[in-house]
């Protein structure tokens, strides 16, 4: 039975002042005039309108969204073209160097469909492939990042490509047009541009062509300059003239084989570098083969929604939607705040524990239908103690079908939480709407601009575990050719009796799981508004003894969880850049980005109004 109505989340939603990204169309044959310099856009958080919306870190790239919306395109196409444009302004975290999970729900049939764009591995990875040989001990994690050996084979090309032909209503030579502009024109450089470059300043001065791109003078670019990239301009045009084989077995894609084969390094670095850069064994062929899936999305019902989301290699879809599960036992809605917090952060350990044992490239359908299944999550929910935490880690459950006492097993350890990557959410005003996690990996990538192309290389393969523990049992998600890291991007999409209800994703490594699932858990359990449930502080425990939380929510939560024996939190400054949509009453929309963390996220809407 339904605990949380959808017109109590309407109620909500009428109860929050918003003020409204507004963007001037712009000449037909142009970008919006708000993607460049001349009139950047304000970072506006939330946006009440009709007629569609987009949510994206960046103002630029909600600006290039809303105008494809403004002249007839439709979610996908919007969706497109303000990915292509965060491939310009947000460099670091996604672009052609990498790839993603995009999530799209289709109005006309009530369906959503998924495109699995995921970095694979090449044909010469080994299982022993970031295991140092001299030593018999795995590289530490940024001799294995700078290095060709991190690249996998990127999918986000093909996914604009595919999901244009599939759903859109556009070519990809017009989803290109407008990023290619903004490359080439340039765009104000902020805080946080700034601070992402400094981070890499060690890495970035090993390469040329990435120093000469975002270290001038040897130094980050300063806040309020110009950034331009007249090599990725020309690379986006060459594509648009060309199609995506100049990319997949053209020029473009022979430049990228041979910065993994030969990794372009400065015969000067300006910074030193404490490891030896080692060179990847990816080939054309490799590039060549590539090719995407089409999973079906995983499902969970939760409170009377149907929370849809992305199937391996993602964990997210299955993580998420197995502590839903298990939260959907309990009645978090009449509880104190700090009672629900510890239950969503116990039923996420219980998930981590078993994300990190089962889900990876590969799983069986079998395993993840019985991960998700109500049984299970009975099981699993009986270990959650209401008014005590677990010792962590928790060991992971037996999803063998046969379920009635609490399930025992070995506790298993944490993987390598990844960093960085940017998440868009789009809606048209036909109904239909994309979630779009995308990613580079780490903050960066593996450093490596492709010399001449003006794009980041990703380091995507270092998600996977380095090498087997001993006596523990065997890991899903050791390297093999062909295979596919495992992710937590969670792009989720809520239906209302198939109607969407909710859109949302978010970048943040790990800790995306925790992210959406905190989200959706402040927005249908705790009567939070979306805005409201967005910036509302966040913890994350991924079954670790060392959990993170922001500094808000330790002060808040903080003695309280203390006492009910959660282990103390690890301070973080912030946790996920989340951007979402809600669908209100009468064809009204909710665009909600971050007001605050990743310098403050961009929301919009095609015609504001209440």
């Amino acid at each position: 039975m339904r605990l949380t109505k959808r017109a109590t989340a309407r109620m909500a939603v009428a109860g929050v002042v918003a003020v409204t990204l507004v963007v001037t169309s712009a000449p037909a044959s142009a970008a919006p005039a708000a993607a460049g310099h001349s009139g950047e856009p304000p970072k506006t958080p939330t946006a009440h309108g009709y007629g569609g919306a987009v949510s994206t870190v960046d103002p630029t790239a909600t600006a290039v969204g809303l105008d494809v919306l403004r002249r007839g395109g439709n979610a996908v196409d919007a969706a497109v073209a303000a990915a292509a444009t965060l491939g310009v302004t947000e460099p670091f975290s996604a672009g052609i160097g990498g790839g993603g999970f995009f999530v799209y729900y289709d109005a006309r049939t009530r369906r959503v469909h998924t495109i699995d764009g995921r970095e694979s591995a090449p044909a010469s990875i080994r299982a022993d492939s970031f295991v140092d040989p001299a030593s018999g001990t795995p590289y530490p994690f940024q001799q294995a990042r700078v290095s060709g050996l991190s690249v996998g084979v990127p999918g986000t090309l093909l996914t604009w490509h595919e999901a244009l032909r599939r759903w859109g209503s556009r070519p990809l030579s017009a989803a290109l047009a407008p990023a290619a502009e903004v490359a080439g024109r340039g765009f104000v450089v902020d805080a946080t541009f700034r601070q992402q470059v400094a981070e890499n300043e060690a890495a970035f001065a090993q390469f040329d062509a990435t120093r000469k791109l975002y270290l001038p003078g040897g130094q980050p670019p300063a806040v309020g300059s110009i950034q331009r990239n007249r090599d990725l301009a020309d690379t986006y045009r060459q594509i648009a003239r060309r199609g995506i084989d100049v990319f997949y077995t053209g020029p473009i894609g022979a430049d990228l084989v041979e910065a993994v084969r030969r990794p372009p390094v400065a015969a000067d670095p300006t910074v030193p570098w404490q490891y030896p850069i080692q060179p990847g064994g990816m080939t054309p062929a490799d590039l060549a083969r590539y090719e995407l899936r089409f999973p079906a999305p995983t499902r969970s019902d939760y409170r009377g929604y149907q929370v849809y989301g992305m199937s391996t290699p993602s964990s997210g879809g299955v993580a998420v939607g197995e502590a839903l599960n298990i939260l959907e036992r309990f009645d978090l809605a009449k509880m104190t705040v700090t009672e629900a917090l510890h239950h969503y952060l116990e039923a996420s350990a219980l998930a981590y524990a078993d994300r990190n044992r089962y889900v990876a490239d590969g799983t069986s359908r079998r395993i993840l239908d019985e991960l998700l299944s109500d049984r299970y999550a009975a099981e699993r929910a009986c270990q959650l103690d209401p008014g005590r935490a677990a010792p962590k880690p928790v060991p992971p459950g037996e999803p063998d079908g046969r379920y009635g006492d609490c399930a025992t097993g070995a506790a298993g350890a944490e993987p390598n939480p990844g960093q960085s990557t940017t998440n868009l959410t789009v809606a048209d005003r036909w109904g239909n709407v994309v979630e779009y996690t995308l990613t580079i990996e780490q903050t960066g990538g593996n450093a490596m601009v492709v010399p001449g192309r003006g794009f980041l290389l990703n380091n995507e393969l270092t998600d996977f575990t380095f090498a087997q523990t001993p006596g523990a049992a065997p890991d899903p998600n050791l390297p093999a050719p062909g295979k596919r890291p495992r992710s937590s991007m969670s792009p989720t999409i809520v239906l209302d009796d198939g109607r969407p209800f909710l859109a949302l994703g978010t970048p943040g490594g790990a800790t995306i799981i925790t992210t959406v699932l905190q989200v959706l858990v402040n927005r249908i359990d705790l009567g939070m508004s979306l805005p409201e449930a967005m910036a509302a502080p966040r913890a994350s425990q991924r079954n670790s003894a060392a959990p993170q939380a922001e500094p808000a929510f330790v002060s808040a939560y903080g003695s309280a969880l203390d006492a009910l024996g959660h282990p103390r939190f690890t301070s973080t400054a912030e946790l996920g850049a989340a951007t979402a949509i809600e669908f209100t009453g009468r064809h009204g929309l909710v665009a909600s980005a971050e007001p605050v963390r990743r310098g403050g996220g961009a929301a919009g809407v095609v015609r504001p109004g209440r």
